[in-house]
């Protein structure tokens, strides 16, 4: 079956607004519907390598690929989970922006880099987890991506964070990325009790019409313990109000996002989600080694276009 990788930025440039379990959830509900998903651990803190039961590793992340000292497969590590897969995070990302700040082609060094990837088909998802600034990193993030999707609580000032982030985008998409898009904006931690919240939610869907996911996350006691456990609240505690909502919300996502040529316009989400509670995969290693030579086959295809060219 043909697929179209796409390429989402999660980003804020405000931190704690639970961007990264928005990343480790959505990747881990979407490979639960049989999507192969590629996470890109981009913040130095490695949330979401952590959140994914990995541990951090000098010289495995996007960052050794970026130096051009190893292809990117070589950096690929499978998960726990089917049809789930990770470049980790390292400390040493923390450096990139010093590091990186003059090279030439420092906005698009990310996108280079995913080219072997997205150019394979492995992956229908390749999810980037931005660091909480706008550095060279977020930046070239986003110069690399189809779309970013920005998680917000419904709090004080939640539209002056959007503005700064949507004007980022707006610049990039102007000088850089013209298909550079707006994916979506996820309300997350929501506290339904308070009036502040609906007020907030009330005025950025009127700001920013159908750009809102319907789907909203709430403040869940399971969602903030899962990341300790090292594994996604959707596997974790499938029956949990927080998971429940990472997978409606992985539907909604899904159906906005299409990246199977037959796919419906529209997905729609069935009665019972067991499928989401997916057990542990035996063979994923024999699935991240296919992986991996699919992208060597991409890489090696390109550098003989480019000899050739």
């Amino acid at each position: 079956m043909e697929r179209r990788t796409k390429i989402i930025a999660i980003a804020n440039q405000k931190g704690g607004v639970g961007k990264t379990t928005t990343v480790v959830n959505l990747a881990a509900a979407l490979s639960a519907r049989k999507r192969a998903v590629l996470v890109v651990d981009l913040d130095p803190q490695a949330h979401a390598t952590l959140g994914l039961g990995l541990e951090k590793q000098q010289g495995v992340s996007l960052y050794p690929v970026l130096l051009g000292e190893k292809p990117i497969e070589d950096v690929i590590q499978p998960t726990k989970w089917n049809n789930l897969n990770i470049i980790p995070s390292e400390v040493d990302l923390a450096g990139a922006e010093l590091e990186f700040g003059m090279r030439e082609d420092r906005l698009e060094m990310i996108r280079n880099a995913l080219a072997p990837v997205y150019e394979s088909g492995a992956f229908d998802y390749i999810i980037l987890d931005c660091p909480p600034s706008l550095g060279i990193v977020m930046t070239s993030s986003l110069v690399a991506s189809d779309g970013v999707l920005i998680p917000i609580q419904a709090e004080f000032l939640a539209m002056d964070g959007l503005a700064l982030i949507t004007g980022s985008i707006e610049r990039i998409r102007q000088s850089v990325n013209p298909s550079l898009d707006l994916n979506g904006i996820v309300f997350t931690m929501v506290n339904s009790q308070a009036k502040l919240t609906h007020d907030v939610m009330e005025e950025v869907r009127n700001h920013f019409g159908d750009k809102v996911y319907e789907t909203t996350i709430p403040r869940n006691v399971r969602v903030s313990e899962a990341p300790s456990m090292g594994t996604p609240v959707v596997f974790l505690e499938p029956r949990s109000k927080g998971a429940e909502s990472y997978k409606a919300f992985a539907w909604e996502f899904m159906a906005k996002n299409p990246t199977r040529f037959d796919a419906p316009a529209r997905v729609a989400e069935p009665a019972t989600q067991d499928a989401a509670d997916e057990p542990v995969k035996a063979d994923n290693a024999v699935a991240s080694d296919n992986v991996a030579e699919a992208v060597a086959d991409s890489s090696a295809e390109n550098s003989v276009a480019a000899q050739e060219s």
